[in-house]
């Protein structure tokens, strides 16, 4: 399963793609608007760093100005992915952005049959948001395992993009149900690190490995 980062904050970006286990970033008007500055070149910037998609997204809400916006974001480097909401309009965009051949992320997805009709008109991903959903007492999970069944019975090639994930759970549901990416803020990946058997391993490995040298130093 692919890992995306949540994020517009290219310290964030900067400390993890260097790991190797970073595949794209999926950044919105929010998360850029926290930034400040030009975000043509913060985007550059990031498609720069990660050398993958890059999903970024109009502000329009009518299909004129998501075709205006949307050819205007794939300009700015090879690796953006327009985004756009879920809508009619939203739809429509989709199906002619990517007629043109700029992919689309069709975002703000909450259910199956949003999904089936998002990848109909070519969608490259959908979005659907996990954690929202669990946050108005309606299991996110569930919905992945709905929409992975679905596209798994037709040749869509669109891929399950799992958004709004919460923590490392989210994320071990989602690639055990066969989702194709999670995105997660930056914090949610560094927890995926964390295990306290694991510190404690290491912590006694080189307790060892200094007590044996310490011994070998004492017969020389």
């Amino acid at each position: 399963m692919k890992i995306f980062i949540d994020s517009g904050n290219l310290k964030d970006i900067e400390a993890l793609v260097p790991l190797g286990i970073i595949d794209g970033i999926t950044t919105n008007p929010s998360l850029l608007a926290k930034e400040g500055g030009d975000y043509r070149q913060i985007l550059k910037r990031i498609c720069d760093l990660v050398q993958g998609p890059v999903s970024a997204e109009v502000v329009a809400t009518e299909f004129e100005g998501m075709m205006r916006e949307g050819r205007d974001l794939a300009k700015i480097d090879e690796h953006i992915v327009v985004k756009v909401p879920f809508t009619r309009d939203g739809v429509k965009a989709c199906k002619k952005l990517s007629e043109e051949g700029i992919r689309v992320n069709v975002t703000l997805i909450f259910s199956p049959t949003q999904a089936l009709l998002a990848a109909k008109v070519g969608a490259t991903f959908v979005s659907p948001f996990v954690g929202r959903l669990d946050d108005v007492a309606t299991s996110g999970m569930s919905l992945i395992h709905e929409i992975v069944e679905i596209f798994n019975n037709y040749e869509f090639t669109t891929e399950i993009l799992v958004a709004s994930t919460r923590g490392p759970m989210h994320i071990v549901e989602a690639a055990r149900m066969g989702a194709d990416i999670c995105t997660c803020p930056a914090a949610v990946i560094d927890s995926l690190f964390n295990h306290p058997l694991t510190d404690v391993g290491l912590k006694k490995f080189i307790a060892d490995w200094e007590k044996a040298q310490a011994a070998l130093a004492g017969k020389a």
